[in-house]
């Protein structure tokens, strides 16, 4: 078993997962023993897909992950406190993409908050690759649904789901 400190958990609701989400997700990779994805159900967001979907989807896009990546990786859903989840899988670490100075207030107040709960537990931040600061999942969805090209954004299987979402609803 690896050191707590060398474990983290990247929590989101990736509804869907992009682009830059797997940019966080490989450069997280690269700096601990293992990184869980955390997918939090998230039902005051009304998620376009459900927890079920989008854990799948996560699970899908792992096991792309070039160089044996995906073998340091877990995707699992959470419901509770993040500090509770994380605590619950031995990690010392929560991982954090930040896309844009409005991310950041928002960021560092959760992670502030997160150390009062759970002082052991320190929180990484990773500044978004230039070519994916502009992506969020909400963007996505909304360019999918007015029939815009998300190519760019997400993988083609992330897409073909989320375009057939918008076609059944």
């Amino acid at each position: 078993m690896t050191e707590p400190g060398r474990v983290g958990v990247y929590p989101g609701t990736f509804d869907p997962i992009t682009h830059g989400h797997l940019d966080i997700i490989l450069r997280a990779t690269r700096m601990l023993d293992k990184l869980i994805i955390a997918v939090a159900a998230n039902d005051g967001k009304n998620p376009q897909f459900g927890l079920g979907e989008r854990v799948d989807m996560v699970k899908g896009e792992v096991e792309k992950l070039p160089n044996g990546m995906s073998k340091k990786v877990e995707v699992r859903s959470f419901d509770n406190l993040l500090v509770n989840f994380a605590q619950s899988v031995g990690a010392g670490v929560i991982v954090r993409g930040l896309r844009a100075v409005t991310d950041f207030e928002y960021e560092f107040q959760m992670a502030g908050m997160n150390a009062k709960l759970k002082p052991e537990l320190e929180t990484i931040f990773l500044m978004a690759s230039e070519r994916h600061q502009f992506i969020s999942s909400r963007f996505v969805k909304e360019i999918c649904r007015l029939g815009g090209d998300i190519s760019q954004f997400v993988s083609p299987s992330v897409a073909e789901r989320l375009i057939a979402s918008f076609k059944s609803s």
